[in-house]
Parts: structure tokens; C-alpha cells; sequence
């Protein structure tokens, strides 16, 4: 079983660019809503995007799915919530839940990101300073 503490929230405030005519947020800034959620869960970990870059590791995304519930606005305020799906290895999945300051679920979705070793271009395993710390 995953470490539980291998969850992480963050709180973001709807921009206004993030919106269409009728002021609600255009469905594409969900995968950017995810991403924040991966960086930060990544960062609460001790562990950066860059970091993995300069050990020669690139992590895109092979596979994203998002649900709507219900329609986000204008100056609203979000919780990304990000979860660890299972230990990884030459990928790492990622479910997310979007929740509304009344706490109600407005979207969930799922991510999958493969390790991809920079000079080979090939996949590669898990880095073992990210396994290290989620099997404390």
C-alpha cells in the first residue's frame, strides 16, 4: 500500500484568463490545474522537475483523463487534491480531485507520466531518492 502521506493539496484562485466568454474555466487549464498539483506533490517529497531534468530524467504526460462535475469561475477558489496512485516504476500515475470552496467536487482526473532517460530517449526506472521516500 502507498504511503497516505504521499498526498498533497494546494489552493489556487481562478485568473481571468483562465476563462471563456461566459466565465467559466476553459477545460484545456485543467491538465495545468494537474500539473501544479504533480509539482507541489513532487516538491512536498523533497524532489523538483528540475532536479530530475539535470539527473537526466524528463517525465511527460502519456495519458490524462478529466471528468467535469460541476463549472469552475472567475475568482474562485480551487483545492487541487493529488494523489499517489501506486509505487512507481518507468511511470507514475497521479488521481487528482478539484474541489470548490463549498468543498464540492468539481472535476477528478487521472495522469499518467512516464520516467524517459534524456540521452537514450528511452524509458527508464523510477529515480531511487523519489522510491527512497515513499517507502519511509
Amino acid at each position: 500500500m502507498v504511503n497516505p502521506l504521499k498526498y498533497n493539496e494546494v489552493e489556487l484562485r481562478i485568473r481571468y484568463g483562465e476563462t471563456d466568454q461566459m466565465g467559466v474555466v476553459y477545460h484545456g487549464n485543467y491538465a495545468q490545474y494537474f500539473e501544479i498539483g504533480r509539482t507541489e506533490w513532487l516538491r512536498s517529497l523533497g524532489a523538483t522537475y528540475k532536479q530530475m531534468e539535470n539527473d537526466g530524467i524528463m517525465l511527460p504526460v502519456i495519458s490524462l483523463s478529466v471528468n467535469y462535475k460541476k463549472s469552475v469561475r472567475y475568482d474562485d477558489l480551487i483545492k487541487v487534491k493529488t494523489s499517489l496512485k501506486k509505487l512507481p516504476t518507468a511511470s507514475i500515475e497521479f488521481d487528482y480531485i478539484i474541489l470548490n470552496e463549498a468543498g464540492e467536487i468539481v472535476t477528478t482526473g487521472n495522469t499518467v507520466l512516464a520516467f524517459i532517460d534524456i540521452n537514450r530517449n528511452r524509458p527508464t526506472r523510477c529515480p531511487k531518492y523519489i522510491l527512497d521516500k515513499l517507502q519511509n
